[in-house]
This record gives C-alpha cells, structure tokens and sequence, in this order.
C-alpha cells in the first residue's frame, strides 16, 4: 500500500504544531523533513533540541506517539542530521 504522503505530511506537521509551544519554551524546535516509503518520519531537530540529551526522549515520548495517533501509517519517528540527508 502507498503512502499518502502529502496528507500523512499535513497530519505530522499539526501533530508537531501541538508541541512546539513546549519545543520553544525550552530554546528548541523540530522540523518534518521527510516520510520514507516504508514509514519513518524524518525529522530535524532545531536550536537547543539538536544539542539537548533529552531529545530521544521527546522524540520517542513526545513526537512519535503523537504522529501515530493522527498517522498510524508511520512506524517510527527518527532524528536526522541535514549533513547525512
């Protein structure tokens, strides 16, 4: 089955929306970069996310159970460096 990617990408980008006043509170943010063929959410993390040693724990408590709840269709949520992508 196909991806719907531009509407899985309406569904995560809200879903980051919900958290990015909390993002922001600490001198962070996220960023959707890309949805694989096979499911995985990739993001960028921004400011102080792309240095904190708390951001797996937003990502896979924070992010990724809000993106399955709106796009079940994604199997996980990971963080990539824009230098690797």
């Amino acid at each position: 089955m196909a991806l719907n990617k531009e509407e899985i990408t309406k569904k995560i980008n809200a879903a980051l929306e919900d958290l990015r006043p909390f993002l922001e509170a600490d001198g962070g943010d996220m960023e959707l970069v890309n949805i694989t063929d096979e499911g995985v959410a990739q993001v960028k993390l921004l400011g102080a996310c792309s240095e904190c040693s708390m951001s797996p724990m937003t990502l896979k408590a924070g992010l990724e159970e809000a993106v399955k709840k709106v796009a079940p269709e994604i199997i996980r949520v990971e963080a990539i460096d824009m230098a690797e992508a």
